[in-house]
């Protein structure tokens, strides 16, 4: 399970970014709460990518956010 921790600390990491507006900030700490729940792994992560996935293309996204936000989305992907 350390591959989750490790994402969901990249997450919390962007949830307390002031930078990052706070629709943004509010679609990734969702997708935090999913992936530490005890939900079925396979479950976490489809429901996190889907949460992620919803604001990947906001235009109000700084581009230090959305390199990360990439990445994080990559790291998901691998997992499922």
């Amino acid at each position: 399970m350390s591959e989750l921790s490790e994402i969901s600390e990249m997450l919390g990491n962007l949830v307390n970014d002031t930078t990052i507006p706070k629709n943004i900030r509010k679609a990734l700490s969702d997708a935090k709460t999913r992936l530490d729940g005890t939900e079925e792994k396979q479950v976490k992560v489809s429901a996190a990518i889907y949460l992620i996935q919803s604001i990947s293309d906001d235009i109000n996204m700084p581009p230090h956010a959305r390199t990360q936000v990439w990445s994080v989305m990559s790291l998901l992907e691998s997992l499922s």
